[in-house]
């Protein structure tokens, strides 16, 4: 790939992983194996995490490759007794409808398995909420807009990275998405170009909580290989 002058100044070395080949395939099956203990968890403890890990777990969620690198996150941290208790009031008042009219039975059904209902003690009990807010586009100096690219698809990655970096951590999360959402813009004052995208209790499991009995889909149902 040939750059201009201008352009091989924007860019560095890519410094590899000094991983042997050798050590590849064994790497590869140890983080499979620690991924594949994640669980959902709904029940937590209310024992303190530090904020020093919060930061540390945001973080390595904002290392995500982002649509011409615009990185369109916010992640709100929350620990805050009372803004726990409004999220927890406002997202109950909106599961309650959704378990009372707004999903069909079908869904109802499909949840089941889970156990979950309406009620969400984990929002207050757990001792950080990450809620993640995806930015549809930015403001320029004048506040005017300016284009974002695949924010979805760059916030879901990067969603997907701050989950694993929780796990791989020693904590426990849920993905929570009451619907609607938007309480959660007004409860932060999040502005305008702000949408929320996905809230993530985090913390330690309560003692001797239980997850429901699941199997994943095998090897050969989710992945097709094409080779020579």
């Amino acid at each position: 790939m040939k750059h201009t002058n201008s352009q091989k100044e924007a860019f560095i070395p890519y410094t590899q992983l000094d991983v042997a080949p050798t050590d590849i395939p064994q790497r590869a099956l140890e983080h499979y194996t620690l991924m594949d203990q994640r669980r959902s968890v709904r029940e937590f403890s209310d024992q303190p995490v530090p904020k020093e890990v919060i930061e540390n777990l945001i973080m390595t969620a904002s290392t995500a490759p982002s649509g011409a690198h615009k990185q369109p996150w916010t992640f709100c941290a929350i620990s805050s007794a009372e803004i726990k208790r409004q999220i927890r009031e406002m997202a109950e008042k909106e599961e309650y409808e959704s378990y009372h009219g707004r999903m069909s039975d079908r869904w109802l059904k499909d949840l089941e398995p889970l156990g979950t209902d309406w009620q969400k003690p984990f929002l207050e009990i757990a001792p950080w909420l990450i809620v993640v807010f995806k930015k549809v586009y930015d403001l320029d100096d004048q506040q005017e807009k300016v284009n974002n690219y695949y924010v979805n698809e760059s916030v879901g990655i990067a969603t997907g990275m701050l989950i694993g970096a929780i796990h791989q951590a020693g904590l426990v999360t849920l993905t929570h998405t009451p619907s609607p959402m938007n309480f959660l813009q007004k409860i932060l004052e999040r502005p305008a170009n702000e949408r929320p995208y996905m809230l993530l209790p985090v913390g330690f499991p309560a003692e001797g909580v239980q997850v429901p009995n699941l199997t994943r889909k095998t090897k050969e149902e989710v992945m097709v290989c094409f080779e020579d």
